[in-house]
């Protein structure tokens, strides 16, 4: 054992991480909506699941159904080359698929965001 003399007389603290704050966003929030406010008010609610909210229509402040974004179509390859206009310089070479293919073999990892997000 050492003697007193050569023991450190304080400890380093550990590093606090930088805390970043949340704030309370309502947009991330439900809305809550009665079926007799929906047909006066489509535009906005629509406006918001465009953005990803979600509405709950209630009667009688129970919820009789939910509106939420569809999920969106994905598209074929040939399907995007399409939408390119005429004049366009893209081209897909012949190892493309491979190179697309190895991208995604490469970013195999879960999405697992941190506690604090």
């Amino acid at each position: 054992m050492l003697p007193p003399s050569c023991l450190p007389r304080w400890t380093p603290k550990p590093k606090r991480t930088q805390w970043r704050r949340k704030r309370y966003d309502p947009s991330t929030e439900p809305l809550h909506i009665s079926e007799g406010d929906l047909p006066k008010d489509v535009r906005s609610v629509l406006k918001r699941v465009e953005t990803g909210g979600e509405v709950i229509v209630e009667r009688d402040a129970r919820p009789v159904a939910v509106i939420r974004p569809a999920e969106p179509v994905p598209r074929k390859i040939s399907e995007c080359i399409a939408l390119l206009p005429a004049d366009s310089t893209a081209t897909i070479d012949p190892d493309f698929a491979k190179d697309v293919d190895a991208a995604i073999a490469a970013h195999r990892e879960p999405l697992e965001p941190p506690a604090w997000d």
